[in-house]
């Protein structure tokens, strides 16, 4: 009989630090002492709390702490941003890839519906990419979905006949979640790039395992995922570039966390976790 006290099930949850409940000897910094509702930033609490209100005071210092990192950049946000060569501006923080997917395919789509209402993407994309085009093909967006080759691969040439002027975004995942194929990413954003058409990719089985690089990909929106890179489950990130800019329509509303893109309480202790998770693959690539 195993003595592993570790369920199978929690292994994922390895790179997470457990809560204390004998004390506050074991509480790491990120968990605040006090129970109580995290206003939307530390501006917003120094104006409304006063000297007893710690519990806001105290979760909404420790979120910041998380968002803009400390002296050094060791901030969690300037962690996940490092990983694939991004500025931390550009992470939105979500509860994981799929959600992450269904705002860069809908968001990019709603946004831009006056003028361009084609969507590209592959049959072999994860189902809630695929699912996410159905339901933009029930409101009217015409969407193609690109066969792949008997390798797995996306046909470059095939993608490049495919974009139209009414284009608004071409989703390709970066390695397949069943059977491993990496697709050629760099060349798919430079064609993105050279039709002006947005590129999303869905990297959640990548990063942390294989090196990606934004910029030189030309990679416009991607999604990433915490378990997938033996972060804590249900946090995930996004990355939105700035310049050129993309401009999403927010799935839900609310109010107006993550700069209005993904509004909902950020985890504090799952982005911290994240962060902690990038760092450490970060350290292991090079």
């Amino acid at each position: 009989m195993s003595t592993n006290p570790i369920p199978t099930f929690l292994y994922s949850f390895r790179l997470s630090r457990l809560r204390s409940h004998a004390g506050q000897e074991g509480r790491p910094p990120h968990l605040p002492r006090h129970a109580g509702h995290k206003p939307h930033g530390p501006t917003r609490a120094r104006r409304n709390a006063t000297l007893s209100d710690s519990a806001l005071w105290e979760s909404a210092l420790a979120d910041a702490s998380v968002r803009v990192g400390d002296r050094e950049g060791r901030g969690k946000c300037a962690r996940v941003a490092k990983l694939i060569n991004a500025d931390p501006k550009e992470v939105v923080f979500t509860s994981g890839a799929t959600e992450s997917n269904n705002l860069s395919v809908k968001g990019i789509a709603h946004f831009y519906k006056s003028h361009k209402k084609h969507i590209i993407t592959t049959q072999i994309e994860h189902k809630c990419v695929l699912d996410s085009c159905r339901a933009l093909q029930e409101e009217g967006f015409d969407v193609t979905y690109l066969p792949v080759q008997p390798n797995g691969l996306l046909d470059l040439h095939v993608l490049r006949e495919a974009i139209r002027p009414d284009t608004a975004l071409v989703s390709v995942m970066t390695v397949n979640n069943e059977i491993g194929v990496i697709q050629p990413i760099e060349e798919i954003g430079a064609i993105c790039r050279e039709n002006k058409v947005f590129f999303h990719t869905d990297a959640a089985q990548a990063v942390g395992k294989i090196p990606m690089d934004v910029n030189k990909m030309n990679i416009d929106l991607m999604s990433i995922s915490g378990h997938k890179l033996y972060g804590p489950k249900g946090i995930g990130a996004i990355y939105v570039r700035r310049r050129p800019r993309v401009r999403l329509e927010p799935v839900q509303s609310g109010g107006g966390q993550e700069r209005g893109l993904r509004s909902g309480t950020v985890p504090t202790p799952l982005v911290v976790g994240l962060g902690e998770a990038c760092r450490i693959a970060a350290e292991e690539m090079t």
